[in-house]
């Protein structure tokens, strides 16, 4: 699919620039008048770093349509073009619109008959609940559309990630030392439990609940945590929005980069 801004006028794509050395692109932009440069407001992000930066770039300004520029020796998810060539193919419309799935997290306090989540995240990689103290496991039941995985047991071990297709190649790699393209994988972290790891449909709902903490939350790369205790439940599922990437040709296989 080509380029789609979601614009539906003449006027200038308004585009914001992102990363910590992004001001290095301001006169790579001089040549094109139909893109405009903004502080607020965009129709475009164009991030200017590595993955990482890619990742806050999508908290930030979730759903927007992001140009992944690479300006860091870890892009596996960005253009390795010259900054030029990316620019030039915006300005002309001919870059590609590739599509990613989502999550969604619910996080629920054990308050009996109180209505809706605490609250809710988003991530494009993944969801990562850990161990509060080093010395301490995590110990979690886990439910699958409403079903007791494993008849309900107990799992014991470091903590779990639940993550997309896109954020496969993360920490769910380095624990299963492997990828998945569709669905939704849920990995164990050092656990003694037979199984590792799981990828299910992606229109599964994953319900966690700790039965024994402490242990803390993250999301993607987001500098907050949220701690987690006992009966503390998360429930994690596909979120309706899909994070949009504009590259320069067709996305290459997972374990490769663009």
């Amino acid at each position: 699919m080509t380029q789609d801004a979601g614009k539906t006028d003449n006027r200038p794509l308004r585009v914001v620039l992102f990363g910590a050395e992004s001001r290095e692109l301001r006169p790579v932009f001089e040549p094109h008048p139909q893109l405009r440069l903004v502080d607020h407001a965009p129709d475009v992000v164009v991030s200017y770093g590595g993955d990482g930066t890619l990742l806050a770039a999508e908290l930030r300004w979730p759903g927007l349509p992001k140009v992944p520029v690479l300006n860091s020796r870890l892009g596996h998810r960005c253009i390795p073009h010259p900054a030029p060539e990316v620019i030039g193919a915006l300005a002309a419309g001919t870059l590609t619109r590739c599509e990613y799935t989502k999550l969604e997290c619910e996080v629920n306090p054990p308050e009996p008959g109180r209505p809706g989540s605490d609250f809710t995240l988003t991530c494009l990689n993944e969801v990562n609940a850990h161990m509060g103290r080093i010395n301490s496991a995590v110990r979690f039941r886990l439910w699958l559309d409403g079903h007791p995985f494993d008849g309900g047991a107990e799992i014991i071990g470091d903590g779990f990630v639940a993550c997309t297709p896109f954020g496969s190649t993360a920490y769910f790699n380095a624990i299963t030392k492997g990828v998945f393209s569709r669905g939704i994988g849920i990995a164990f972290k050092a656990t003694s439990h037979r199984t590792s790891h799981l990828v299910v449909p992606e229109d599964v709902t994953a319900r966690f609940v700790i039965t024994r903490g402490p242990a803390l939350l993250a999301f993607d790369n987001a500098p907050e945590y949220v701690s987690l205790n006992a009966d503390d439940e998360l429930v994690v599922r596909r979120h309706p929005q899909n994070a949009v990437l504009l590259t320069c040709g067709p996305v290459t296989p997972l374990h490769e980069p663009f």
